[in-house]
């Protein structure tokens, strides 16, 4: 403890970026598996079937079922596309393997949120401020378990971080033009990452037009467009031959399908960031936000821009809101802390302070060793690792106790099979079923995935009047994570997979 001290004391720095690579390292060997849809099927799925020479969501033109741009950013994936053919060019074959690498260097790449951070607070406030300001980085529950994940919400924080720190990092006296150019490309990649954080430039740019600073204007401006037209329009030129075609696209889809999916409330944001960051410690990162708007208005105005825009937008996803929250996390500190220690209702009511804390530090120490350990949507992931052992399976079908089948990650198998759920517009069991029934003379299924937890018995019987010869294989369970989302909200359907094999097809079980 002596030696911790005298580290915080003396060499703060050293020993939070320590405590962000260790829960990053941690997160990235035992959080296996995804968080969202996106940052598996839009992401990995995708670069993975590239790799292999197919293409698993038709977003390629010549693919059977792309009738032209889809309105997906291919940046993101394209760089997992990159990274998975090193992989295989050096030998690395098995998924797991390569999901963990790619989950090493998200977690890397995440260690520049923490640092820049803490020089932020640090350069513009003082160390003290800095020293939470990094910490809270570093070890905030949701951080090292999100910074892993291929999520483009987390994925262009860093880039984001990295400019603010190129104009701040000369306590905004005189930063140089070239400054604000390569401050302009940091933000423009963050932008090909995830578009709506254009709001961070645009708001940027409109704090200093406002102060007339024309040469700043124009350096940032450049740097932005030149990144960003590279490679959202240079990838789409390459591709579909002409510029920002799935962007165009991606703004139509936006629009013309904002109420095809979560529409929540205006203030669902608010609920969300007050939520994520435990009260009532969110409050008092909200308020110090809030506090010195005036002062760093080239910081709340971008933030609240996203934050509007998505509040106004129909579509709200709690993920949606990360790329402002390490910022709100950075300045809402500097905000508070400096308040409190001039507030006199705070001077005289220190427990009150030591409380709020104590109980703020106990519940993300909770929450922190739970996430950091959370293999989540485990069954599907294991379910198609424990496939993987089987040579050249042509077709699966998954069957489902409430007609919803859950899409099955078939990177994970290392193999790119049909599916019968792919081909049925019903996704009803018995759909399904007949379906596979009547190609079975030349597309048998080789295995039957059934999942459910109330009971599946009903759907084996079933299945058997089709397949008479299908037999039981082994179950794979879901995580206990999982399983509590779950009973929290249902929609999340993380629940057991049954494996049974069709001995016509495959006549033995192999073992590991």
């Amino acid at each position: 403890m002596k030696l911790i001290r005298r580290y915080w004391d003396t060499k703060p720095l050293f020993l939070i970026i320590s405590l962000a690579v260790l829960f990053r390292l941690l997160a990235a060997i035992f959080a296996k598996g995804w968080g969202m849809f996106d940052d598996h099927f839009i992401v990995i799925e995708a670069a993975g079937s590239w790799v292999a020479g197919l293409d698993y969501n038709d977003w390629l033109p010549g693919s059977p079922g792309n009738h032209g741009p889809t309105g997906h950013n291919l940046f993101y994936p394209g760089v997992h596309f990159i990274l998975f053919t090193i992989f295989h060019w050096i030998g690395i074959t098995d998924p797991q393997t390569k999901m963990l690498f790619i989950r090493l260097i998200h977690g890397a790449l995440s260690l520049l949120t923490v640092y820049f951070g803490y020089r932020i607070a640090e350069t513009l406030q003082d160390r003290k401020a800095a020293r939470l300001a990094g910490l809270l980085l570093a070890v905030f529950w949701f951080m090292p378990w999100m910074s892993v994940r291929n999520l483009v919400e987390m994925a262009c924080v860093p880039f984001l971080m990295a400019g603010y720190w190129l104009i701040i990092r000369k306590k905004l006296n005189k930063p140089m033009l070239l400054d604000w150019l390569f401050a302009g490309l940091l933000f423009g990649l963050a932008v090909n990452i995830r578009p709506q954080a254009v709001f961070f430039p645009i708001g940027i740019g409109l704090v200093i037009l406002f102060q007339r600073k024309w040469g700043e204007l124009l350096s940032l401006s450049i740097g932005s467009l030149v990144c960003f037209s590279l490679f959202q329009g240079g990838i789409d030129f390459i591709i579909w031959g002409k510029p920002f075609a799935e962007l165009l696209e991606y703004v139509n889809v936006c629009v013309t399908e904002r109420n095809d999916y979560i529409s929540l409330p205006w203030y669902n944001y608010f609920l969300t960031i007050f939520a994520l960051l435990i009260p009532p410690v969110s409050f008092f990162l909200f308020f110090g936000f809030l506090k010195n708007w005036k002062k760093y208005l080239f910081v709340f105005l971008p933030t609240l821009l996203y934050f509007i825009f998505h509040s106004y937008f129909p579509n709200k996803q709690e993920r949606f809101i990360l790329p402002m929250i390490p910022l709100l996390i950075v300045f809402g500190t500097m905000g508070w802390t400096l308040f409190a220690e001039n507030s006199e209702f705070w001077k005289k009511r220190p427990k009150l302070s030591a409380w709020s804390w104590g109980f703020f530090w106990t519940i993300n120490a909770i929450l922190l060793i739970t996430f950091t350990f959370t293999y989540s949507k485990k069954a599907r992931v294991e379910a198609m690792t424990y496939l993987s052992k089987y040579p050249n399976i042509q077709i699966i079908a998954v069957v489902d106790e409430e007609g919803s089948p859950e899409q099955m990650p078939k990177f994970y198998l290392n193999q790119w099979p049909g599916s019968y759920n792919e081909r049925s517009r019903d996704p009803s069991a018995d759909s399904i079923l007949a379906l596979a029934y009547r190609n079975r003379m030349h597309d048998p299924p080789r295995f039957i995935l059934f999942t459910g937890d109330k009971g599946i018995k009903p759907m084996v019987i079933k299945a058997r009047q089709y397949f008479p010869r299908l037999v039981y294989e082994t179950t794979i369970e879901p995580g206990y994570i999982d399983r509590f989302v779950h009973w929290l909200n249902p929609i999340n359907k993380n629940r057991r997979i049954f494996i049974y094999r069709n001995s016509e097809v495959i006549p033995q079980r192999m073992e590991n």
